[in-house]
């Protein structure tokens, strides 16, 4: 399934995770498990968290840029429409590419 994920970008032009796995460099077209990351401060929902579209108001700041991903072994998780309303949580997550109005 085609979806959307927001990343930081990083000033070498790569790629990371927001908040879990930070460093993390995440490639383009290659298939990711998702890693279980216990972090501090966060609610345990381990996968990838993507949206059905590219909206998440709580988080768009300078410095993180939009993504097309696809995703496989998700699951639906209902969020207030302040932060991007559902989100999916997805074990598996190819990253295609970024959106053109970044």
């Amino acid at each position: 399934m085609r979806a959307y994920k927001l990343f930081k970008q990083r000033k070498d032009g790569t790629i990371g995770p927001l908040f879990i796995g930070t460093r993390q460099r995440i490639p383009i077209g290659v298939w990711l498990p998702a890693e279980d990351i216990l972090t501090k401060g966060f609610a345990h929902r381990p996968g990838w968290h993507v949206g059905r579209e590219p909206s998440a108001p709580h988080l768009s700041t300078k410095g993180r840029v939009w993504y097309k991903v696809e995703i496989r072994d998700f699951i639906s998780f209902k969020r207030p429409n302040s932060q991007g309303g559902e989100w999916l949580i997805a074990q598996n997550m190819k990253v295609l590419g970024p959106l053109e109005e970044n």
